[in-house]
């Protein structure tokens, strides 16, 4: 049984299950802005953005970035199912930067071309805003 006082998380990609643990608070992205977690709060569903996932335990505070899916709160159980997740300490920013200068500089002659562009500098800008803090 869970305490009154924490949350159940569970964060899924199409992988695997990356992360199942207790936390005391959480704090993500949706696509309209950041969402902070506790427990006790009312039930809701919504689509994830991409930025990171921060997620406090009794151990302490673990990052991860996170990119799109569905969040669903229900209870003291939360779920995350993600397109991709990765520990934020598992990055090196000189190669989050070489693949956004790639990116940025890849040329494109079609819109579905255009389109994985925009994502691939997306993805990066923000990750690099993530770790350069």
């Amino acid at each position: 049984m869970i305490a009154a006082n924490t949350i159940e998380l569970t964060v899924v990609t199409p992988e695997k299950t990356l992360l199942s643990t207790v936390a005391t608070s959480l704090q993500f992205p949706l696509e309209d802005g950041q969402i902070g977690i506790l427990p006790g709060r009312a039930p809701m569903v919504g689509r994830l953005g991409t930025g990171e996932l921060q997620v406090q335990t009794q151990t302490g505070l673990h990052r991860y970035f996170i990119e799109g899916g569905f969040a669903q709160v229900k209870g003291h159980a939360v779920t995350l199912l993600t397109n991709r997740a990765q520990e934020l300490g598992s990055f090196e920013t000189a190669k989050v930067e070489a693949a956004f200068n790639e990116a940025l500089n890849r040329s494109v002659t079609t819109a579905a071309e255009q389109t994985a562009k925009d994502q691939d500098l997306e993805r990066n800008r923000r990750l690099l805003a993530i770790l350069k803090r």
